[in-house]
């Protein structure tokens, strides 16, 4: 069961102490959207084991996902970045779960004056630009039942469990096909007993054998995080 936000946990002692009293725990609905495109980023959010997709919609109204954020990871890093602290990114809560919300405007005033903090965050940063990189080659250059076994695997790598509650919808929008595509990817990696779908959730049911049927960008992306991050604990 996944307790701690991992990049809260990476920060020193003393200036985690520090920050607590900014730091407020939070129960976040699956679909609720914590910030709309262009809206000024005013709260981060550090999963712990919820899961939350960065998503880009077009204007015809499609919508693909660019990114995802969970216990290693945290949410609104362009209040970093200057200019008006504001993204054309939506954020919105694709696994429900719990969550450490700060405001961003302490963090900031921390992030401005203490190095710890700013490598920290700045190592982060590398690592989701890595990961949106991947993400973007892959759903261009890779068959869609790769690219949802790799977006299985990175959505149970997040939030330490088999049991996914997504619905074909949803994981339509989150890939930019339509449901009839995910449909019969899901029924593909069902048939080879990679997964077991009913009715709103996705069991995984052989991993290794999931990720041997996935594309490369799994392995690419956690190898990357891993180096920059530290190694995950696989088993915690």
């Amino acid at each position: 069961m996944v307790t701690e936000n991992r990049l809260l946990a990476a920060l020193p002692r003393e200036l985690y102490k520090k920050l607590a009293p900014n730091l407020k725990r939070v129960s976040l609905k699956q679909g609720t959207i914590l910030h709309h495109p262009g809206e000024t980023i005013k709260n981060l959010y550090f999963p712990i084991d919820c899961l939350i997709s960065i998503t880009v919609t077009m204007n015809d109204g499609s919508t693909a996902e660019a990114g995802m954020v969970g216990n290693r990871e945290v949410v609104g890093v362009n209040a970093f970045m200057g200019g008006r602290e504001t993204t054309q990114t939506e954020y919105i809560i694709q696994i429900a779960g719990s969550a450490i919300q700060v405001e961003a405007q302490p963090l900031l005033e921390e992030f401005d004056r203490n190095k710890d903090l700013r490598d920290v965050l700045l190592r982060y940063t590398q690592a989701l630009i890595a990961q949106i990189s991947q993400t973007t080659g892959c759903n261009s250059l890779h068959v869609l039942d790769q690219r949802l076994a790799r977006w299985l695997l990175e959505s149970q790598d997040r939030i330490n469990s088999d049991d996914l509650k997504l619905t074909q919808e949803f994981l339509g929008h989150m890939l930019g096909v339509r449901r009839a595509g995910v449909t019969q990817a899901a029924q593909k990696l069902q048939e080879k007993n990679l997964i077991r779908y009913h009715r709103g959730h996705v069991q995984i049911i052989d991993q290794q054998g999931l990720e041997s049927f996935s594309c490369e960008c799994f392995r690419v992306i956690r190898e990357e995080y891993d180096r920059l991050l530290g190694a995950k604990d696989r088993d915690g």
